[in-house]
């Protein structure tokens, strides 16, 4: 199914300003809100996407991309995705702070947030590399494998950390998972540091991650790269991130495009540009020459002609030969600045040609 659109979503114009577009979201995150629509998965499903509209149109340079190429644009990546309420609470604490007053806004009065049990099977991490293409590959597509280093749950305890997953309650927090500190007239809970919210600790240290649930993994993931990307851009693989703890969802990799410069061509967008280099007979004349193209095999060539008077500087278009779109149909276009070349050195009979037209111009 095709997301809808983000603007819709918030229900707002596309000249919404960065001021109106925080209130649209405020009014909607507090419409619903999950303490406001209790046992209404609809209801969360709409609220996790308010966020992830609000995540991208909030973010200059990502909704600059979401206007220009929608969805597409964003190869997947552009919004966070978020796996639960708990994801969207923790990015946008300032404006539910505001919302519902007081130190990351929930967990107080009639919209407390519910608190999530801390054993529970939880989502694996998001993890986030980069890929080198060239031109070509940007331009038309291609498959890479990928190596990844990343923390994952420890098989042997399934992330708790304990030796045979025995666990015992934690003496720091008495099993809370928070402790609680003065500061002056008032009280400030926190994330118990030993436990790190858990409630447990493990009562024998697990031998094979030495008690950390984690255990450093290597592998190789395959992507597929869609013809169109430019540097910036992210493709995202859902699931495959960090394998999640106790049984969870894994996470999503982002893997951030980077298009290595190229011999031939500038990119600009979708459009091209090459340099062409013509000599002065051939400016003055006017000629047929051979310009790079840019297709998959990496050294076809296509003749353009070069009109009889071009000057230097001057600008040729050969139209729908540059960067095929995202998505989309068509191709940029190819444009070929002149630069009419000079000779450094010549022979004495072309000093002599050169001297008798210069004559002709007087």
């Amino acid at each position: 199914m095709a997301k809808p659109d983000y603007y819709e979503v918030l229900e707002v114009s596309r000249e919404v300003s960065t001021v109106e577009l925080k209130k649209a979201y405020r009014k909607k995150a507090l419409e619903l809100h999950p303490d406001r629509n209790p046992d209404n998965p609809e209801a969360e499903e709409k609220f996790k996407l308010c966020a992830e509209a609000y995540a991208v149109l909030s973010d200059p340079q990502k909704r600059q991309t979401y206007d220009r190429f929608g969805h597409a644009g964003l190869g997947g990546a552009g919004a966070p995705g978020f796996g639960d309420i708990g994801d969207v609470f923790s990015q946008f604490q300032d404006i539910f702070g505001d919302l519902f007053g007081g130190a990351g806004g929930f967990g107080f009065g009639g919209f407390g947030r519910r608190r999530r049990d801390p054993n529970a099977p939880s989502r694996g991490a998001d993890i986030r590399t980069d890929v080198s293409l060239s031109l070509r590959e940007a331009a038309f597509g291609t498959t890479k494998d990928i190596d990844l280093s990343h923390p994952s749950p420890c098989g042997a305890c399934e992330g708790t950390g304990a030796k045979d997953g025995e666990l015992q309650s934690c003496q720091t927090c008495g099993g809370r998972g928070q402790v609680a500190r003065a500061q002056g007239a008032f009280v400030l809970t926190t994330t118990c540091p030993t436990c790190r919210g858990r409630g447990s600790e493990a009562t024998e240290a697990c031998g094979e991650c030495s008690g950390a649930g984690q255990v450093e993994t290597e592998r190789v993931v395959k992507i597929h790269v869609p013809g169109g990307v430019d540097t910036g851009q992210s493709l995202r693989l859902s699931g495959r991130g960090q394998e999640g703890a106790r049984g969870g969802p894994p996470g999503d990799l982002y893997v951030t495009v980077h298009v290595e410069s190229d011999e031939d061509f500038e990119r600009r967008g979708f459009d091209l540009v090459h340099r062409l280099a013509v000599t002065y007979p051939q400016a003055a004349l006017g000629a047929k020459v051979e310009v790079p193209a840019l297709e998959e095999e990496g050294d076809a060539v296509q003749t353009l002609k070069v009109p009889a008077g071009t000057q230097n500087g001057e600008t040729l278009l050969i139209r729908g030969a540059g960067v095929p779109r995202l998505n989309r149909r068509g191709r940029g276009d190819l444009i070929c600045v002149v630069e009419v070349e000079v000779p450094k050195k010549l022979t004495r009979e072309q000093k002599r040609l050169l001297k008798e037209l210069e004559g002709t111009f007087d």
